[in-house]
């Protein structure tokens, strides 16, 4: 499928009449479109949460691509691009970037994936608004979207913490964060995520995490996060999962939550995305000319006792 042109067609028609038809013609193929690709689930999260980590190790998992909107953004950043300069004021400002940019920039990426075969992808960063949600929805089907959460004031220390290697390119953090348990809330430890010795001395900070900056990403994250949570949360897509603590405590708990902790990776979370997707579509497979495989309606059974489970919710 031609994705970076059926991404602009959507984005071009995302308000037309004949949107929602389109959109609902794609989910009578959800269940035999999972069957031949990989998982292609979403990561949401306040900035500095953790996506970009948890998102690209479980691309190493499962073999789906990782693809941050944010390294997109300061790919064409550090680029001679006609977006440069635009960019640059808006991410320095804390600003959102605009829909059209993100999907132009994310139009690219999927193409350049398809060219090299690339099946599925862990998405990290987009959507960000309900516009963006929708467009998604009108060209591939979302398997999984998985909402970590974390205090905000660990989440301000971690911002504030985050370097990258100029060289090398990695993503670092120096912050030691050791909160106590007070009003209600938890204790939490996070060990630094230092980096090689030989990274030390060309370590940055990127420009957009200043306090002021950081606090003003985190107010607009949260004022437009709302609605597309419950944009996924109404279509039972949504994974609401609490860190409890660095990668550590939080890693195990999480592949938990997946299905994906003890049987081979990449065949567990395809088998658990195909679960979702007949928990969707069940009310026509109850009907005689439908049948219903019976591991099914077990790994039901058993995901609906499993995710009662304190430490995440399921919506």
């Amino acid at each position: 499928m031609a994705i970076l042109h059926r991404l602009h067609r959507s984005a071009a028609a995302a308000f037309s009449p004949a949107a929602a038809a389109a959109r609902r013609g794609l989910s009578a193929l959800a269940a035999e479109r999972t069957l031949e690709r990989n998982v292609q689930w979403v990561f949401l999260g306040c900035p500095g949460v953790g996506k970009g980590t948890y998102a690209s190790r479980l691309s190493q998992l499962v073999g789906a691509p990782h693809i941050a909107t944010g390294d997109l953004v300061r790919e064409e950043l550090a680029s001679s691009g006609p977006l440069s300069q635009q960019l640059a004021e808006i991410v320095n400002q804390g600003k959102l970037v605009s829909d059209e940019i993100i999907i132009d920039l994310l139009s690219k990426r999927l193409e350049r994936g398809e060219t090299k075969g690339e099946s599925g992808f862990i998405l990290d960063g987009f959507p960000r608004t309900v516009v963006q949600a929708e467009i998604l929805e009108g060209v591939t089907e979302i398997d999984l979207v998985v909402n970590l959460k974390l205090r905000e004031d660990v989440l301000l220390e971690k911002c504030l913490g985050r370097r990258i290697c100029s060289q090398c390119g990695g993503n670092f953090n120096i912050a030691s964060i050791n909160v106590g348990e007070g009003n209600g809330k938890p204790g939490m430890y996070m060990a630094p995520l230092l980096p090689p010795a030989n990274c030390m001395s060309k370590l940055i900070t990127r420009a957009d995490d200043t306090e002021e900056v950081v606090k003003k990403r985190l107010h607009i994250y949260n004022e437009m996060s709302r609605p597309v949570e419950e944009f996924y949360r109404k279509r039972g897509k949504l994974l609401e999962f609490n860190l409890p603590g660095g990668i550590p405590a939080s890693w195990p708990k999480l592949l938990q939550a997946l299905n994906i902790e003890d049987l081979d990776d990449k065949q567990c979370a395809v088998a658990y995305t195909f679960e979702r997707v007949e928990r969707r579509t069940s009310k026509y497979s109850m009907q005689p000319d439908h049948i219903v495989c019976p591991w099914i309606l077990v790994a039901f059974s058993w995901m609906e006792m499993f995710f009662s489970r304190s430490e995440f919710c399921f919506a």
